[in-house]
C-alpha cells in the first residue's frame, strides 16, 4: 500500500533492502546523558590550552623605534653641549625589521629582532654599547605591527586583518573588532584555524558556553559564515519538509512541534525516529555493534516511545543536529484501513457498473412504453 516511509516494525527489525546498515538505539535517560558529552564541535576541545597568548614578538616587516638614554652628556650618543636638553636621549629613525630578521643600531651593528620581544632586544643593545656609552638604557617599541596579525573573514561587517592586542583577546573580542556578524547569531557559524588545525562551532556556543570563547593567538584565522541549521520531517506528522531551527539549538519536542505534531489518526506514537550519523566512539558507547560498519561515522536511528508519558521528558533533552531526519511511522492499523478502503473502492466500482447497466435497462423499458 502507499506509504510515506518504512513501517514501525520494519525499522525496529534493523533489516534494510538496500543502502547502509544502521544501529537502532532506544532513547533512555542514560542515552541522553551520553549524548550531552558529544555536542556539536567545540573550540574548547580542539584548542584545550586555555593560557593567554605569549608576548607579541617582532617579525620581518614590523616597524620598530629605538630610543637610547645615557646617564650624562658627553657620552657616545649625547654630546657634551647637550646638557641643557630636557633629557639625555636620542631617538633613532624608525626602521623595518629586514628580511634577515635584524634591525641596525649605531655602534651595536645588526641586532636580531625577528621572533624576539622588545625586552630581549633592549638587553642585546645595552650589552653591545655598554662599554662605550655612559650607563646606557634602551627602549624598543613596536610602531607598526605587520606580522602579529589576526585575519577575520566572511560574514562580518568589516572583514580585515587586525593587529594582535598585547593584552590578549578572545574570539568574541576579535569578531567585535571586525564589526560583529552580519546575520542572526542563531544561523551563524565560526571557524577558528591555527597552525593547520581547524574547529567550527555555532556562534551561540561562543555566547552561551564561555569555555568555547578561547584565546586568539597571532596568526590565527577566524572565518564567520551563515548557514541556517535545518532538520527534515517525514511521515505521519502535520507537515512534511525542511524546517529551520530559528535558534542556535532545539530539542526533539520543539522539532515535532515545528512539524505540526503527530497525526492522531495516522501516527504510531511508539514509532518516532531520528536518523543521524554518529562518531564510531559514541555509537559503541550507545551499545551499537560497530563491527559491520566501515569508517569513522556510523548510521544510528534513535527511537522514542511517546506512548510512555516519560517519553516527552526525554524529547525535551534530546538535542537535534543540523540535517537530522525526523520520521514518524504509521500505526499498523493504517495499512489495514488503506486495504479496506481499496477493497471498498473495487466493490464500489463494480457496483457502479451494475447500477449503470440496470439504469440503462430501465430506460429502454420506459422508452418502449
Amino acid at each position: 500500500m502507499p506509504s510515506s516511509g518504512p513501517e514501525d516494525h520494519v525499522i525496529k527489525s534493523e533489516v534494510t533492502r538496500a543502502g547502509p546498515d544502521y544501529g537502532l538505539v532506544k532513547l533512555t535517560a542514560s542515552v541522553v546523558d551520553i549524548l550531552k558529552e558529544y555536542g556539536p564541535g567545540a573550540l574548547a576541545g580542539s584548542f584545550p590550552d586555555n593560557r593567554p597568548p605569549a608576548s607579541i614578538k617582532f617579525g620581518i616587516g614590523d616597524v620598530v623605534s629605538v630610543t637610547i638614554f645615557e646617564a650624562a652628556a658627553g657620552g657616545l650618543f649625547i654630546p657634551a653641549e647637550a646638557g641643557v636638553r630636557p633629557g639625555n636621549f636620542v631617538q633613532l629613525p624608525n626602521q623595518n625589521v629586514d628580511s634577515a630578521g635584524n634591525i641596525t643600531v649605531p655602534y651595536a651593528g645588526a641586532v636580531r629582532a625577528a621572533g624576539r620581544t622588545p625586552g630581549e632586544i633592549q638587553q642585546d643593545i645595552v650589552r653591545a654599547i655598554g662599554n662605550r656609552a655612559i650607563e646606557p638604557q634602551v627602549v624598543v617599541a613596536l610602531i607598526t605591527q605587520n606580522t602579529s596579525l589576526i585575519s577575520v573573514l566572511g560574514e562580518v561587517n568589516t572583514p580585515q586583518r587586525l593587529q594582535a592586542n598585547a593584552a590578549g583577546e578572545h574570539v568574541l573580542d576579535v569578531i567585535a573588532r571586525a564589526g560583529g556578524p552580519k546575520g542572526q547569531g542563531y544561523e551563524t557559524w565560526v571557524t577558528l584555524e591555527r597552525r593547520g588545525k581547524r574547529a567550527t562551532v555555532p556562534f551561540g556556543a561562543l555566547v552561551y558556553q564561555p569555555a568555547n570563547n578561547v584565546w586568539v593567538h597571532p596568526g590565527d584565522t577566524i572565518y564567520v559564515y551563515r548557514e541556517p541549521q535545518v532538520f527534515l520531517a517525514f511521515g505521519a506528522q502535520g507537515q512534511q519538509g525542511q524546517f529551520t531551527f530559528d535558534m542556535w539549538k532545539i530539542n526533539m519536542s520543539q522539532a515535532l512541534a515545528k512539524a505540526g505534531g503527530l497525526l492522531d489518526a495516522q501516527a504510531e506514537p511508539a514509532g518516532v525516529y531520528v536518523y543521524r550519523r554518529e562518531p564510531r566512539e559514541l555509537a559503541e558507547r550507545l551499545g551499537v555493534d560497530c563491527s559491520k560498519f566501515v569508517g569513522p561515522l556510523v548510521p544510528v536511528v534513535y527511537n522514542v516511545d511517546l506512548r510512555d508519558p516519560a517519553g516527552f521528558f526525554l524529547t525535551t533533552k534530546f538535542e537535534m543536529r543540523d540535517k537530522d531526519v525526523l520520521f514518524a511511522a504509521n500505526a499498523a492499523t493504517v495499512d489495514s484501513a488503506k486495504w479496506l478502503q481499496y477493497v471498498r473502492l473495487v466493490i464500489a466500482t463494480a457496483n457502479d457498473t451494475t447500477v449503470a447497466a440496470n439504469n440503462v435497462q430501465i430506460l429502454r423499458i420506459n422508452s418502449r412504453q
